[in-house]
């Protein structure tokens, strides 16, 4: 806001830029902090003589005020094109059943789906082991490094997973890791900071999640494939074959149906509509799972 008074002090900084980027993408957020959590970090250990609030004052006249980095980076996010295009505001034109097939986050959320399975099974088993490990260790010498260790990779993972998500179903994540510790904290200040994050539980969660929904995604998308293309693929190679592939003995009239030139259109038709509620199924677990991944890997 234009009335914030100057900060004194790098929580201030950062409390009025993340104000002062209100309504962007959390990802775009997240960033913003970090860098610039990094960058007034460095400055201050940079003149140990100096307080902070003579550091800041220094950093607003050559790096900008909060609003002004703010400013920036949504200028830098509107200028670099991500993987799908980015929606016009005043775009008014009504979003029809059909158009679904011209989008291209419908394929990245069917493919997300699709990889959503041994991704799953993946995150689950290191998470599971990890904690069964970091609680075996726990009375022994090697226990606080490996559970750091683990606390880590946990991170590095949820990163990992931040840049699929925002590759594939087009959700602005953290497109770098949280600034660090400083170098001189010491080992019991690192657990506790990474015990009391709530990011480090939430990740976690998600990592553990990822299991479920895989097995969910991945039936819903092979099941939403298979389905129509072999209604619509059997249909077809019945009228030119002149043969009916369709077999539906507990239904002798549907079975019947089939077998004729009218039955197999309409189960062509049935198979292409299908086809299309399966692309609007991806697109809504897209943009549901945007929103799960936003909520527990964003870090602000």
């Amino acid at each position: 806001m234009k009335s914030d008074r100057p900060p004194e002090t790098v929580r201030e900084y950062l409390d009025q830029l993340q104000r002062a980027l209100k309504g962007a993408p959390a990802g775009l957020i997240a960033d913003a902090l970090a860098d610039c959590e990094e960058h007034l970090n460095s400055e201050i250990s940079q003149n140990p003589e100096k307080d902070q609030k003579e550091v800041l004052a220094g950093v607003i006249e050559t790096y900008g005020t909060p609003n002004e980095i703010a400013e920036e980076y949504r200028d830098m996010e509107a200028a670099i094109s991500g993987p799908f295009p980015k929606a016009e505001p005043n775009n008014s034109r009504p979003y029809g059943f059909f158009n679904v097939i011209s989008d291209p986050r419908t394929y990245g959320a069917l493919l997300f789906m699709l990889l959503a399975l041994p991704t799953g099974i993946f995150y689950f088993v290191w998470t599971i082991v990890g904690i069964s490990l970091t609680l075996g260790f726990a009375i022994l010498i090697i226990g606080i490094p490996f559970a750091l260790l683990f606390v880590a990779s946990v991170r590095v993972l949820s990163h990992v997973e931040g840049r699929i998500v925002e590759g594939l179903l087009g959700v602005r994540m953290p497109r770098r890791l949280p600034a660090q510790n400083a170098a001189e904290e010491t080992l019991m200040t690192r657990i506790k900071d990474a015990l009391v994050d709530s990011r480090t539980w939430s990740s976690m969660l998600y990592l553990l999640l990822r299991l479920p929904l895989g097995v969910v995604y991945f039936v819903l998308a092979i099941v939403g494939i298979t389905v129509p293309v072999a209604l619509a693929g059997g249909s077809l190679v019945s009228l030119v074959t002149n043969e009916s592939h369709i077999q539906i003995s507990d239904v002798p009239w549907l079975d019947h149906l089939f077998h004729t030139a009218p039955g197999l259109v309409l189960a062509g038709i049935v198979g292409v509509l299908l086809f299309f509620v399966t692309l609007h199924l991806a697109r809504a677990v897209g943009w549901l799972h945007g929103k799960l991944a936003e909520l527990l890997l964003v870090r602000l």
